[in-house]
């Protein structure tokens, strides 16, 4: 396992830790006391145009996981993978649907929880302390009616732009992964863009995409058992900086959690989501598939493209399944 030791720079305090990165890095009121997508508002109209020059090739990838009943939940938090259910089939009867002149047509419906499978986090996913995003109470702005503050739909448009893919996996794994509990720095990040080269620069409104490889391993073999909420490789609570210096608008990962497991420091759960969701305003997505866009990103040594990849508009709601689609 690599050197880096978070404890040895923040100490054992994890919430002590948590509350200096949040007051150092808070985006609260940067755009307003009433704003419901924090750090989405670095994707402006001009990033959008920008990003749609880099379409080369035409070619597109979908970065998502299949969504069915293999998926890679195991129950925690009654996280279960979809239940697809046929409502109609080919089997059903004009008589029996009541329709006329012999047409008959199939149906299904789908339950499933919404951070199940490739998923971004909405704002309201994460409170810091019962408070969420731009200080907000959380128990007043998300009820059992959901998520009045920072419901998902209100990024059904936006979240188009400029995608970076980060393979840290590829630059500093062995054949192309990360070990479980291997925490990525600033440095590391900083590494990866400078051996990709220039199209890895990453800056204001960016979403980046960080390759760890830990889905590698599940496609090869070694199957679901232990991703979600199991060790990982991710990013080390040190990149709370990085994250909010570089303006981008997004991150993704292909692990469950997005930050490196076991968490860094003792008793602690899932540090850096407690400054990235409420304080930085981030919005961050785990479970992406990132493989084949990787391996054509290799190929051609081209690390920048234009994504798609908004969420489903579900009223109130803290987190949406979402199909992002790389072109290049």
């Amino acid at each position: 396992m690599r050197g880096y030791d978070a404890t040895a720079e923040f100490g054992t305090d994890a919430e002590a830790a948590i509350a200096a990165a949040a007051k150092r890095y808070s985006n609260w009121n940067r755009w307003g006391p009433d704003d419901g997508i924090g750090t989405v508002n670095f994707i402006d109209a001009g990033k959008r145009a920008e990003a749609a020059r880099l379409v080369r090739r035409g070619e597109s990838f979908s970065l998502s996981l299949p969504f069915d009943e293999n998926g890679p939940q195991n129950g925690w938090r009654r996280r279960v993978n979809p239940v697809h259910t046929m409502m109609s089939t080919g089997q059903d009867t004009a008589e029996q649907l009541g329709l006329p002149h012999g047409l008959t047509a199939a149906d299904d419906a789908v339950f499933m929880p919404l951070q199940c499978s490739t998923q971004w986090d909405g704002l309201g996913h994460v409170f810091d302390h019962g408070i969420a995003w731009n200080g907000r109470n959380g128990a007043e702005v998300v009820t059992s009616e959901g998520d009045f503050a920072t419901g998902i739909e209100r990024i059904a448009a936006p979240v188009i732009g400029r995608g970076v893919l980060l393979d840290v996996g590829r630059v500093l794994g062995e054949d192309g992964e990360l070990p479980d509990g291997f925490p990525i720095t600033s440095a590391d990040l900083a590494e990866v863009i400078r051996r990709q080269g220039e199209t890895s620069q990453v800056g204001r409104g960016d979403i980046v995409l960080v390759r760890t490889g830990q889905l590698s391993r599940v496609r090869r073999g070694d199957g679901w058992a232990g991703y979600a909420g199991g060790p990982a490789p991710g990013l080390s609570f040190e990149t709370a900086g990085w994250l909010h210096d570089t303006q981008i608008a997004a991150i993704a990962t292909d692990t469950w959690g997005f930050e490196v497991r076991p968490i860094e420091f003792p008793d602690s759960f899932q540090p850096l989501h407690q400054v990235a969701l409420p304080h930085i305003g981030l919005l961050v997505g785990e479970m992406w598939d990132l493989d084949m866009l990787a391996a054509d990103c290799a190929a051609d040594g081209v690390y920048e493209f234009f994504l798609a990849a908004q969420p489903l508009p579900f009223t109130r709601a803290v987190g949406s399944p979402v199909n992002p689609v790389a072109v290049k």
